[in-house]
């Protein structure tokens, strides 16, 4: 039985609009996206990514990487790390220092971390090629942990000496909704005290462009033109990467080491599958109504409780009509605000969910309500949601995040001002 209240204390972010919470927040309010233009293959349809800036992690020596000098990675540290993993280590390192963390703290028992990343297929692709090369003579001691889905979790945890709950999550752009879900449950349940969720992608030719095989991306080459949720000339989305992280801890435990930050209270969340297809979603989008419907039931609120949805949104035509259907039926007429951040992000995969809570807490935060950026005119079959077209200021008491994944995957996180 649930038996306490789970805060976010803690946040960093290494997005396409911004690389702390201060540079997010001034983006999403004047709706400034952070779609780039790419040249990754003169032929490649693919003209735009969401790619953070301040770091360069071309190629495959980790000596001629290079981040923002504020971060400090000893090489013994990023010598076994991806692009992803490093992105998740200067999001964490926010986190932490935001929350008022050390790193002592972190070794209790009581503390979790839970990854959400579909790992490297750039490392993963160098270090196949170079092995069958090699006929199997010489293997990289790192190539496992440069490139599979858990590099995440492996690094991160190892580098912080977590003692509690690790593990990852795979389940496509629903992964760290559902890490952050989980992680509620480790805390509400009594199992731990806190819990370190991280999603983190890396924006390479290699992760996104196979996406273009699905049909899913845009071939726009105007980034206001290519990420339009809801818009009836979207035609897919633009990819992105960068890492959120989030710290979720009990209030006691928060109240006990003297807290010095608290964004929201996650109030609860729901899950529930398409079983429809591996890749489309269900076209009436009841799967996602089900993870919206259960997230409420779980933090006891009502759907004319929100204030504000923050939709997954990604920008396809038949992705952006499930669940506008499924908004449609939950909301009702409660005229609930909607929009998808995507628009100024680009898609960022498995880190979509932690994003969108991020994104959302600073909006129950600090008091306003995110707009639906390049939105020129809604697509008729989304008709009837709320889509403001510019950020305006006002109290979001209570708000929802909507993530889904290949194989019909949905979650539904609610927030509410602690």
């Amino acid at each position: 039985m649930r038996t306490r209240r789970v805060l976010i204390t803690g946040l960093g972010l290494i997005t396409p609009i911004g690389n702390d919470r201060a540079a997010v927040t001034r983006s999403v309010r004047a709706l400034k996206h952070g779609l780039r233009r790419v040249e990754w293959f003169a032929e490649c349809p693919v003209k735009l990514a969401g790619i953070p800036e301040e770091f360069e992690l071309e190629g495959f020596n980790h000596a001629a990487w290079r981040w923002s000098a504020r971060y400090a990675i000893g090489r013994e540290t990023v010598r076994s790390m991806p692009p992803n993993s490093v992105y998740g280590y200067c999001a964490t390192e926010q986190a932490l220092a935001d929350a008022g963390l050390t790193r002592e703290a972190l070794g209790d028992g009581r503390t979790g971390f839970f990854g959400a990343s579909a790992g490297s297929p750039r490392m993963m692709a160098h270090h196949v090629n170079e092995t069958a090369a090699a006929r199997g003579t010489k293997v990289h001691p790192w190539a496992v942990m440069h490139s599979v889905a858990g590099t995440l979790n492996f690094n991160l945890a190892a580098h912080y000496g977590i003692r509690g709950a690790v593990t990852g999550f795979v389940s496509a752009c629903a992964a760290s909704g559902h890490a952050l879900g989980y992680a509620f449950d480790e805390i509400a349940l009594g199992r731990q005290d806190r819990m370190i969720v991280v999603g983190a992608e890396e924006p390479t030719w290699e992760m996104l462009v196979p996406f273009s095989g699905l049909r899913a991306l845009s071939r726009q080459t105007e980034p206001e033109k290519a990420s339009r949720p809801f818009d009836v000339e979207r035609d897919g989305f633009v990819g992105g990467g960068g890492a959120a992280a989030i710290v979720l801890e009990a209030e006691d435990a928060a109240e006990r080491r003297g807290a010095k930050e608290v964004y929201a209270e996650l109030a609860g969340w729901g899950q529930a599958a398409d079983g429809h297809s591996v890749a489309q979603s269900e076209p009436e989008g009841r799967g996602v109504e089900a993870a919206m419907r259960r997230a409420l039931a779980d933090a006891g609120m009502n759907a004319g409780d929100l204030n504000y949805v923050s939709a997954h949104a990604t920008g396809t035509v038949v992705g952006d009509r499930a669940e506008a259907k499924a908004l449609r039926r939950v909301l009702g007429e409660s005229g609930v605000a909607v929009s998808g951040m995507k628009a100024l992000t680009g898609h960022t995969l498995s880190m979509a969910g932690a994003l969108s809570v991020a994104i959302t807490s600073l909006a129950v935060r600090e008091g306003f309500v995110p707009g639906q950026a390049h939105l020129r005119e809604a697509d008729p079959e989304c008709a009837g949601l709320n889509l403001p077209r510019e950020t305006r200021d006002g109290a979001v008491r209570a708000a929802m995040c909507n993530c889904s994944g290949f194989g019909g995957s949905n979650v539904a996180l609610v927030l509410r001002k602690a």
